[in-house]
Formats: C-alpha cells, structure tokens, sequence
C-alpha cells in the first residue's frame, strides 16, 4: 500500500473504534488489527495513538469548517450567519467530546484535558484564519473582532468540558450559551 492509503486506513479503523469503543477502551493493537497492518506501521505514520486521533479530528474539523463557511453568501444576514456558525462549531466539539473521548474520561485525564487545549488552539486558530480569509466575511468585519469572537466562544465552551459534572449539565450549558451569550458576542463583533 501507499502511504497516504496506509495513513488513510489507519485513521478510518481508528475512527470507527473510538466511536463504537471510545478513545481510552481502544488499544492500538486493535486499530493495527481492523486496519490489517503490523503495529509497528502504525508508529511509521503516527508517533502515538492521540496524534492519530489528532489527524482524524483535523480532518473532521477541517471538513466541517469548509463546509460551514461555504454556506454562506453576502445576502445572509451576518449576525445570524456568524451566530449559527459558531453555534455548528460549538456542536463539533461537542460531537468530539460526546462520540471519541467521553465525558468522563475529559474530566478524570490530565493527558486528555491537556489534548483537548491543543485541539482548542487549533480549532481557534483554523476558525481565525478561514473567517479572515473568506472574503465577504473579511470585507464585512474586522480581524480582530472575529478574533474575538472565536476566542471568547471557544474558552466558553471548551470550559464545558472540564466543569460540568454530568452529560446533562454539558447540554445545558451549551443551550445556555446558544440562548444568553451567543448572541452578545455576535452583536459585540457586528457592531
């Protein structure tokens, strides 16, 4: 196999097992055993399980983030627009924390709640430059007004992870982001 498809085989055998298993219940020995290579290729390609866990969240992230600033159009309503895609990029992290790591491994792992301040940072940083970068929403609002929004939505949220006691508080939480601060935040940046 070629190395972009070893790399590509590793990342889907992982990514089904940390969704059906978690990330802390699957073992690397068992994504080398659904991908059907030796163990030691996988640490060809990755120095450890969390940077193919890293590689298959960038990737998920990367899509989605595409995906979202695609949609919109100098018609939309900004405030609205830029309301809902934080709120969607808030639902991604949710979505990681939910389906590949777990609530309960976030709060109990020092290694995990570090990971995710990384993925944070590089989520803040991915979010940063593709807004800035997309014309119409770089034209319409200004760098660091964008900065600010990101930056004061992800600290809000990734706090979640690390401060709510049960999967309900997190759901809360983000409704209460959606519904009291969200939509400060934007004004703040439209305005």
């Amino acid at each position: 196999m070629e190395a972009d498809k070893v790399k590509e085989s590793i990342k889907k055998a992982a990514r089904d097992l940390f969704r059906r298993y978690g990330y802390k219940k699957t073992s690397v020995n068992e994504i080398a055993r659904r991908a059907k290579i030796a163990k030691a290729t996988i640490y060809k390609y990755f120095d450890s399980k969390e940077l193919v866990l890293h590689a298959i969240l960038m990737d998920y992230i990367r899509e989605s983030v595409a995906d979202l600033l695609s949609k919109y159009n100098n018609q939309a309503d900004l405030e609205t627009y830029l309301g809902n895609t934080i709120l969607r990029v808030s639902r991604l992290t949710y979505t990681i924390c939910n389906e590949f790591l777990g609530w309960d491994f976030i709060r109990e792992s020092t290694n995990t709640q570090e990971y995710l301040r990384t993925l944070s940072d590089d989520l803040e940083f991915l979010l940063i430059s593709s807004f800035i970068n997309n014309a119409e929403i770089g034209k319409a609002v200004a760098p660091e007004k964008l900065t600010f929004l990101i930056k004061a939505s992800k600290n809000i949220v990734f706090s979640f992870a690390f401060t709510s006691v049960s999967e309900a508080d997190v759901r809360k939480n983000f409704v209460s982001f959606q519904k009291e601060i969200l939509p400060y935040l934007v004004k703040a940046t439209v305005e």
